[in-house]
């Protein structure tokens, strides 16, 4: 049963990367279409991330109301219905529209499965959980630059996303009654719960105010800064600054998550040697240096190099942040909490990609890479904080 699950939860991840890289991909084609202003895309990415934060914050009623089996189908749903909108817009205000409702679909079923990975299986099933959404973020642009370099339309990639989609929609129907016999009963097996948890003290006012949580949640809305301002302008930076052709860049953008995805099949194997602290601290590292290629004045090729480095770098930073929220802050907090961290990775992609957007414009895609640079500085330190609050917890509780 537990295999099953996994399976289900996989393939439900791989729907949840599929539409993420695929306005950025295809925005170099999409706004001449429209005669839309080239920071569009950031506002369309903050609706997207503005009904994922809705549903986020919402996820632990929703969950506790539905359960997890049926939320993920629901969830799916939207995003397939939403994604078939897109291909066939007549206006950059129907995309918009449609925004929301792709962003909805997200939010939920990503807190719910991530809280269940978490308290139930161990760190490689979360690395390689994570992997399954980057096949679906690799796809999605490799999808779309395959019609672009075709000389088809950027709808017939969303288009093909959609039915992709919808597949996944039916499977996860099907599927629906062995979540309803799963479920009440928790079958998981005692061998692949996670390590003993430690739970602190929640205060009065709430679990924002537990040690820690405050600088976990500053570290994932960085953390997801980085990802998805990559994911959105890395191919107008391509284009506008390094002068590569639009599908190109939309390739060169899909090794980019190819290198979070293969990243995160290795961190799952290597998760059986380095615990989540030191997999984070070297994933920022990494990143730090891709940034770094991607400022120096080098030929186009490097900066393939420092998007494939960023992408690796990224691979273990977001999913063993998620799988330590129980062992942080304690299995009865973790919903909620995990709720929280993922509205703050959400409010990152919506605001801090839009923000680049609108200074490039008003300047050059020259400042994407100094921007990033800044972002996981920031995180790195916020990263470091928290392990030394963790670390003071633990002395605390041995004495």
């Amino acid at each position: 049963m537990a295999t099953v699950f996994l399976i289900i939860i996989y393939l439900a991840f791989i729907s949840l990367g599929l539409p993420d890289s695929m306005i950025g991909a295809a925005w170099p084609m999409m706004r001449p279409d429209f005669g839309a202003p080239v920071d569009a895309a950031g506002l369309l990415s903050m609706i997207v991330v503005a009904g994922t934060i809705v549903s986020s914050l919402a996820s632990s009623v929703v969950l506790n109301k539905l359960g997890t089996g049926k939320v993920t189908f629901i969830s799916v749903a939207v995003t397939a219905v939403a994604l078939l909108g897109f291909s066939y817009s007549p206006s950059i205000l129907w995309l918009a529209v449609l925004s929301f409702p792709l962003g909805l679909g997200a939010g939920s079923i990503d807190a719910g499965l991530n809280n269940y990975v978490a308290t139930h299986y161990k760190a490689h099933h979360m690395s390689w959980l994570h992997c399954f959404w980057g096949v679906g973020a690799m796809l999605g642009p490799i999808i779309m630059s395959r019609y672009i370099a075709a000389g088809d339309s950027w709808r017939q990639g969303f288009l093909t996303v959609s039915l992709i989609q919808f597949a996944l929609v039916i499977l996860l129907f099907m599927a629906l009654p062995l979540w309803k016999r799963a479920e009440p009963a928790d079958q998981v097996p005692d061998g692949q719960i996670q390590q003993e948890i430690i739970s602190p003290q929640v205060p009065g006012t709430g679990v924002l105010r537990i040690k820690g949580v405050k600088l976990a949640l500053t570290t994932f809305l960085f953390y997801c800064g980085v990802e998805a301002t990559l994911g959105l302008w890395g191919s107008s930076f391509l284009v506008n600054v390094k002068e590569l052709s639009a599908a190109t860049a939309a390739g060169w953008v899909s090794l980019y998550y190819g290198g979070i995805t293969v990243g995160r099949l290795i961190t799952g194997f290597v998760t059986f040697r380095f615990n989540n602290r030191q997999l984070i601290r070297t994933g920022i590292l990494v990143s730090l240096l891709g940034a770094l290629l991607l400022v120096l004045p080098l030929p186009a090729i490097f900066s393939l190099f420092g998007f494939i480095l960023v992408g690796l770098g990224s691979a273990p930073i977001f999913p063993c942040m998620l799988h330590e929220t129980p062992a942080r802050f304690g299995k009865e907090h973790s919903q909620k909490i995990m709720g929280y961290q993922m509205a703050m990775a959400y409010t990152g992609g919506a605001f801090l990609p839009p923000m680049l957007g609108w200074i490039a414009a008003r300047s050059s895609f020259m400042i994407l890479p100094f921007m990033l640079v800044g972002y996981i500085i920031v995180m790195l330190i916020s990263s470091e904080k928290i392990n030394a609050v963790m670390k003071n917890r633990k002395e605390e509780v041995s004495m």
